[in-house]
């Protein structure tokens, strides 16, 4: 049985609170976040799906669908759990079916599962709970597959980026992203790997990379944006002011750049 997640701390408990505000905060514009959100690799998709033993998958945080999508193109059968109603009704309008729960909290009602996957949000999820659920619906020999997308605009521009952010907003979250700011602790990867090792029920984690690009024009970046975690609670004046700041190193650098992406996956298998 998989091991239940520690009573929380208070400051879990904030920080929970915390995060799940900001996730929720994403269907203030579905349209949008489904317009300008990258997709992922067919690679992997097809790696995922070859890996699972069947083709019935529960993708964690569906959102709009965008994964989702790649999933059944591939011959999925996706169901799909997804925090925010809002998100949820747009993904439903591309023929998924929906049901809004925090994953940790969701009710299978007894269903089981080839596949459990996450496309950019199970580090919305708390590790060891969402591990936990996991190997309560994968059949033995599912799989659980947790992925996403880091992508590195060139460096000059990513400087002349994070110049806007220090300016405009030195002290927030986006700022700190911009500028690289971050530790290979804080890596959701590193996070995903130690809550499945803690819940039971899984083999040992594997780490599957893939490397792509793709080339955004001013307005496509700028219309990204707004949907990334750091933007998601700026008042609109402070979002019109970084968009602006941004758009103008985009013109300064010709109009258009290619942004190096790497998309990470966290897999195991359910014992």
């Amino acid at each position: 049985m998989p091991t239940l997640p520690p009573e929380r701390t208070a400051s879990d408990q904030r920080e929970s609170h915390r995060a799940r505000e900001l996730a929720e905060s994403f269907g203030s514009d579905p349209q949008r976040y489904d317009r300008a959100r990258p997709s992922y690799p067919a690679a992997m998709v097809d790696a995922i799906v070859a890996a699972s033993p069947g083709l019935e998958i529960v993708d964690v945080g569906i959102g709009t669908g965008i994964a989702a999508r790649q999933f059944r193109a591939a011959g999925c059968r996706v169901l799909g759990v997804e925090v925010d109603a809002r998100m949820a009704e747009w993904a439903r309008k591309h023929g998924f079916e929906v049901e809004v729960s925090a994953f940790e909290s969701w009710d299978p009602a007894g269903r089981t599962f080839d596949a459990v996957i996450s496309g950019q949000s199970w580090h919305w999820v708390h590790p060891l709970a969402g591990a936990a659920k996991a190997a309560e619906v994968l059949r033995p020999g599912g799989r659980l597959a947790v992925f996403w997308n880091s992508g590195q605009p060139p460096t000059e521009l990513a400087q002349g980026f994070a110049a806007v952010y220090q300016r405009v907003v030195p002290d927030s979250l986006a700022a700190r992203w911009a500028a690289g700011a971050t530790t290979a602790s804080s890596s959701p990867s590193i996070k995903a790997s130690e809550g499945i090792q803690a819940a039971d029920g899984f083999g040992d984690p594997e780490q599957w990379t893939f490397d792509w690009e793709r080339t955004y024009t001013r307005d496509e970046w700028l219309d990204q944006l707004p949907t990334t975690g750091g933007h998601a609670q700026f008042s609109s004046a402070t979002q019109e002011e970084v968009l602006a700041g941004v758009g103008a190193a985009i013109d300064a650098a010709g109009g258009s750049f290619p942004v190096q992406f790497t998309t990470t996956v966290l897999t195991a298998l359910r014992n």
